[in-house]
């Protein structure tokens, strides 16, 4: 499964966007059922090369690095600055 710009989770945001609430909702749980059954076939989606503790708990890993006052884990970094720069 592809999850940055997902086609299913980007016409979601479309629909809200045109205010399809309904229609962005039920584009989000379709996104999320197929990342579900992604991950319970054992695909991975951790963006983080460096093994921890953490690894694949991403928001136990944010919250840590939001607890000491890092923003966001380093292999994160990359797709905030994606988002932040313009890319998009």
């Amino acid at each position: 499964m592809k999850i940055d710009n997902n086609p299913v989770e980007i016409e979601a945001m479309a629909a809200f966007r045109r205010h399809d609430n309904k229609e962005g909702q039920r584009l989000q749980e379709e996104f999320l059922k197929l990342f579900h059954e992604s991950v319970q076939c054992g695909e991975e989606f951790c963006p983080c090369s460096v093994s921890c503790k953490y690894h694949g708990c991403c928001v136990e890993c944010v919250v840590i690095h939001r607890g000491h006052d890092d923003h966001l884990p380093h292999c994160m970094q990359d797709m905030d600055s994606y988002v932040f720069d313009g890319a998009r």
